[in-house]
């Protein structure tokens, strides 16, 4: 057995492997992999926080993106293609010059490109292009995956389908004898199964005729794309029976293909019944269920990493807590964070941003309403999840946050990554970036008041609409 030190016998294997590599192996003369070239990648113009859109595309389908200047190392020889992309900062765009450019990339060598940021004099302006007219009480849009129509959520109880810009008469869905409307109540929103292309699966939020929180799924008919031919299945029923008010409204799939249900404290003011910090109860709560073996017998499961899984006097339905009217929220699936949009009690609207995968927060209903104590100091904040973004009750802010979606268009490019959110009151239109765990670049974007702004809608194209009290539904463009 040999003894000694072992670094300097490692030392010496490493370099009896450094020089067979360099006389070739075994003898047989060739290189043990094919030779490679690097692209530096020069960004310049552009202010120090704010990041380039610059795609690289070459050979063996590379295809990268460059945020700032860096060295793309080990790229096959050939030729590379460099397209940058308007990017924004606040409302003002800085646009690449040059727009594209080719760079041969050869073995054993860096190849340059510079790609130069201007600002633009105009800054970027958006507008609202109606899309269609005469709904009733519009408060949810979406699209299947892939899918040209747009279908919208009335809240008496229809979902109305839009194809080719104009609404077809019979409705895609109508339950309206089954359900209360008005106020907060009604049907009020929808999601499609992941699986939609081969299940035709899809689910409803409503409030029933007793006022209770209802989760039913349904069936397209396999005769007609807009029609629906399945009796419903009950996923879920939680009682609402003792205020008409907080309901929450909004259920979604999140990027694991689970089931989110947002329900409202269960109304009253100030949380009367205290269900916000209630780990025993389902209002005032983001759930996660799994519906996707969702039957008679089983409509739904817990998944195993739900955070209060087998604790007692806790439901393992509960995802996060502490919640009063959460209205919309919305995945983004390119970052993976949560927008949770939170309705306040009198003083304060509230934009709270987690992972999706950050299991058991507690956004702190009704220890407090944003980030003040309710109703007033003090209180304890630890282990509180805290607004990044909030506004108050004033002549300039609203009474009531409309969540909306973070942009992932073609359309508007430079909005990419951009929070838009409105207010039911003001009706205005306002954005910001979540970077750092900050809300930054916050901007109103000048819109004018279209009536009140019931809740965002996302087609297939990831474009993003407002849909409003006149039963007007518009499209976010630029102007």
């Amino acid at each position: 057995m040999t003894t000694g030190n072992p670094r300097v016998y490692r030392r010496c294997f490493l370099a009896l492997l450094a020089l067979l590599a360099a006389c070739g192996g075994s003898g047989g003369g060739e290189s043990d992999g094919p030779a490679t070239g690097a692209l530096a990648v020069s960004i310049t113009g552009l202010p120090a926080d704010l990041g380039a859109d610059v795609t690289v595309s070459g050979p063996d389908g590379f295809n990268g993106t460059i945020l700032a200047t860096r060295v793309v190392a080990n790229l096959t020889p050939g030729t590379y293609t460099i397209a940058g992309a308007n990017v924004l900062s606040g409302s003002t765009v800085f646009a690449p010059q040059p727009i594209t450019q080719g760079i041969a990339v050869r073995s054993g060598a860096t190849a340059n490109a510079t790609v130069t940021y201007t600002a633009n004099a105009a800054a970027l302006r958006l507008a609202l292009q109606e899309v269609v007219s005469s709904l009733s009480a519009p408060v949810f849009l979406t699209s299947p995956a892939g899918d040209p129509r747009l279908f919208i959520v009335e809240q008496a109880g229809t979902i109305r389908i839009v194809q080719n810009g104009s609404v077809l008469a019979t409705p895609f869905l109508d339950i309206s004898a089954r359900i209360s409307s008005g106020g907060e109540r009604g049907l009020l929103s929808m999601a499609f199964d992941p699986q939609y292309a081969s299940n035709g699966f899809f689910f409803v939020y409503f409030t029933d005729l007793n006022g209770d929180i209802a989760i039913e799924r349904f069936q397209v008919s396999s005769a007609d794309s807009n029609l629906v031919d399945a009796v419903p299945l009950r996923i879920l029923t939680i009682p609402h029976r003792a205020f008409s008010n907080h309901n929450g409204g909004l259920v979604a799939f999140g990027p694991e293909g689970f089931l989110y249900i947002g329900t409202g404290d269960g109304g009253g003011g100030g949380d009367t019944l205290g269900n916000g910090q209630n780990l025993n109860a389902l209002l005032g709560k983001l759930l996660r269920i799994d519906v996707s073996n969702a039957s008679v017998g089983q409509p739904y499961a817990i998944p195993a990493l739900n955070p209060f899984v087998g604790q007692a006097n806790r439901r393992g339905e509960i995802w996060a807590y502490g919640l009063r009217n959460p209205w919309r929220y919305a995945f983004d699936a390119t970052t993976g964070l949560l927008y949770t949009a939170d309705v306040g009690q009198d003083r304060i609207e509230e934009v709270n941003v987690a992972p999706a995968g950050a299991a058991g927060l507690n956004y702190g209903w009704n220890i407090t309403e944003g980030s003040l104590c309710f109703p007033g100091d003090p209180c304890g904040k630890q282990g509180l999840t805290l607004p990044v973004l909030e506004y108050a009750h004033d002549a300039a802010g609203g009474c009531s946050i409309t969540g909306g979606r973070v942009y992932r268009g073609n359309a508007i490019p430079e909005l990419r990554g951009r929070y838009f959110y409105s207010d039911l009151c003001s009706g205005w239109l306002r954005s910001f970036v979540y970077l750092n765990g900050v809300a930054t670049e916050q901007v109103d974007w000048n819109i004018i008041s279209v009536g009140q702004v019931f809740s965002f809608g996302e087609d297939a194209q990831n474009e993003l609409y407002l849909l409003t009290s006149t039963g007007r539904v518009f499209k976010i463009v630029r102007q």
